[in-house]
């Protein structure tokens, strides 16, 4: 087998871990609209209560880390603001920036929303495991 070509094996480990992850998706989708939450707000929030080192951002490091436009985020901010999920509040050195945080029913919303994420991942537990692949002499690998 030519260097680089994928055997069997690995096009069904990459069908099994896609699988894997279009399953969670699914139960994340299913579970958030089920509690009132769009998908991209539970996001927004999980992004928010997640962010490195403290618990507001922008409206640019969250169309970053969800990789949305700043004006998507805009909207999106705007509808869960109206929800009473987020607030909005001055940057501390920034005139220019707003600061968006969880609101005390956003912060609830979420715990109790992510406590559903992580009991469905540990029920998953092997089809999310990253999958492994042979190289050219027989090895496995990641």
């Amino acid at each position: 087998m030519a260097d680089g070509e994928l055997t069997k094996r690995d096009f069904e480990a990459l069908a099994r871990f896609r699988f894997g992850i279009r399953r969670y998706l699914r139960f994340s989708e299913e579970t958030v609209r089920s509690h009132g939450v769009a998908p991209q707000q539970y996001q927004l929030m999980l992004a928010l209560k997640g962010f490195p080192g403290r618990d507001w951002a922008t409206v640019r490091e969250l169309a970053e880390r969800l990789q949305l436009r700043h004006h998507s985020v805009v909207e999106l901010v705007d509808r869960a603001q109206a929800q009473g999920l987020v607030e909005r509040a001055p940057h501390p050195e920034d005139a220019r920036a707003v600061r968006v945080q969880l609101s005390g029913d956003g912060e609830r919303l979420l715990g109790r929303l992510s406590a559903l994420h992580r009991d469905e991942l540990r029920r998953m537990d092997t089809a999310l495991a990253l999958p492994t692949f042979e190289d050219g002499d027989g090895d496995d690998r990641r």
